[in-house]
């Protein structure tokens, strides 16, 4: 099973998707994006971490999801990566930081393909959690306009791959694709 979890910030997406991973009965492996860059998101980091069961095992891995999700999906493991966008983040970053002509290894175009080759193919229960970020207005600046397209490609393409999509809005889930539970 592939599902993917859409919603706005705080709309309760990591909360649904804790849960369906728990309800699997399956092992489950946690996959972290986010890094810490300062004090708040390290808050925001312990919140969900204290919130987690403590036997999930924990991934941290800010670009590189696909080559960990094809280490350690296995039919009887739940894998959940929270959050996409924040991985897309951190590749739009680290290319913006790299000088024109230089390959940093973590192009966004090739880690995406990447994502969405491995995906089909993988055993096991896998939980995907992102923003969504097109129900608002289209930011000012070019990084961040290009942000809000990539991430509406990127969840066009992977509500295409998964067998159940949710959308979350104030704590509720709307399944837009797939069984309801």
């Amino acid at each position: 099973m592939k599902e993917l979890i859409l919603g706005g910030v705080r709309s309760g997406k990591s909360r649904l998707a804790e849960q369906r991973a728990l309800a699997s009965g399956l092992h489950v492996t946690y996959i972290a994006t986010a890094t810490t860059g300062d004090e708040e998101m390290r808050q925001r980091i312990l919140v969900h971490q204290l919130r987690r069961p403590s036997d999930w095992k924990l991934i941290e891995e800010p670009h590189a999801l696909a080559a960990v999700l094809e280490a350690h999906a296995h039919p009887d493991h739940c894998l959940v990566v929270d959050c996409l966008t924040l991985w897309l983040t951190n590749l739009l970053i680290k290319r913006a930081a790299c000088p024109p002509g230089q390959n940093n290894g973590a192009d966004y175009a090739t880690q995406r393909e990447a994502l969405l080759a491995a995906l089909p193919h993988l055993p096991g229960h896998i939980i995907l959690v992102s923003n969504e970020t097109s129900l608002g207005v289209v930011p000012l600046g070019e990084l961040t306009r290009r942000f809000c397209d990539e991430a509406g490609w990127l969840h066009q393409a992977l509500a295409g791959l998964c067998e159940r999509v949710t959308l979350t809005v104030a704590g509720l889930p709307l399944t837009l694709k797939g069984e309801s539970l």
